[in-house]
């Protein structure tokens, strides 16, 4: 059985990927490796405890020790999603997102070169490429700049050039995955969606930035969990792959549309003072993807808003469970 080194896989899209292809696949075996910080929870993979070709080790990516004795089980495909990733927690303290996102990723890179691993996928971020115009058409290729503005997004976009060097220099099959928002089931609720939708069944005030005409271009999570699939499967040595679903939308809008669906009124809207280094607008262009590796996304944004809508309204339990911790 193949074996494949998750990191991070308790968190939001982690998870999803695990529970997304061990019903593709038996041949694998999957070992989960988490810190469970505030973001990892659990309950989000309770449904496959006790599966025969799945582990799970809680664990810091950045113990050297206790990776190498991971790695020496024979790890076939590290796929890296381990990361501080909410951007109002790095500009409030940037040190934790520094040692987790860059020097958890040195730990993983020299030990996948070590021991001879035959693909490493580092899960990035949109984000490292910058802000686009709210008025223009452009899109984030895999060639642009990057650009990073916030500290949250400069240690995605220094563990993305720290990961292409290993590439260069040692020949470390390594691959890189650039998404757009993603959004979907088991998101924690500090991030919008799932916030403006905790807070509409509560019927609490919802905070929007700025003026909230900020722009993102949205993907629903099983999507994205399926382009990391074929870049597993077909993806080339030292390549990034833009991943998005081509639907752009203001925070603003989407925070209407969660009410409207919800029949709540848009009075709950609280519009509060700009944070800093916020970035206006993301738009990504995923046409190598589709070329190259023929994914495309399935998921129309109205159906996987609504499928997400009505999964937090099931769920409560759940979120309510991680607000507490």
């Amino acid at each position: 059985m193949k074996k494949i080194l998750v990191t991070g896989g308790c968190g939001f899209i982690g998870s999803n990927f695990i529970r997304h292809l061990l019903q593709l696949q038996d041949d694998i075996f999957i070992i989960n490796i988490d810190k469970l910080t505030y973001a990892g929870n659990m309950r989000n993979l309770s449904d496959i405890n006790g599966l025969n070709n799945y582990a799970f080790i809680r664990q810091d990516i950045c113990h050297d020790d206790a990776m190498q004795a991971i790695f020496k089980q024979g790890i076939d495909y590290v796929i890296n999603f381990a990361a501080e990733s909410h951007v109002d927690r790095s500009i409030e303290d940037s040190q934790v997102f520094i040692k987790s996102n860059i020097l958890g990723t040195q730990v993983l890179l020299n030990n996948s070169l070590k021991y001879g691993v035959k693909k490493y996928i580092q899960i990035s971020t949109d984000e490292v490429y910058g802000s686009l115009s709210l008025d223009g058409t452009d899109a984030f290729a895999e060639d642009t700049p990057l650009s990073p503005r916030n500290p949250y997004s400069a240690t995605k976009a220094s563990a993305d050039m720290l990961v292409k060097s290993y590439y260069h220099t040692y020949g470390l099959p390594v691959m890189i995955t650039r998404c757009s928002n993603n959004y979907g089931e088991f998101q924690h609720p500090e991030k919008l969606i799932p916030k403006t939708i905790v807070n509409a069944i509560r019927e609490q005030p919802i905070g929007i930035y700025g003026d909230g005409l900020n722009v993102r271009d949205w993907i629903y999570v099983q999507d994205h969990c399926s382009a990391i699939q074929r870049v597993l499967e077909k993806g080339i040595a030292g390549e990034v792959y833009n991943i998005g679903a081509n639907y752009e939308i203001s925070n603003i809008d989407i925070v209407k549309h969660i009410l409207k669906h919800l029949g709540k009124t848009e009075d709950l809207i609280k519009f509060t003072k700009d944070r800093p280094g916020h970035d206006r607008r993301y738009a990504m262009n995923s046409g190598k993807i589709q070329r190259e590796l023929g994914w495309t996304p399935k998921t129309d944004f109205q159906i996987g808003i609504a499928n997400t809508i009505e999964w937090y309204m099931r769920n409560k339990d759940w979120w309510k469970s991680v607000q507490q911790r």
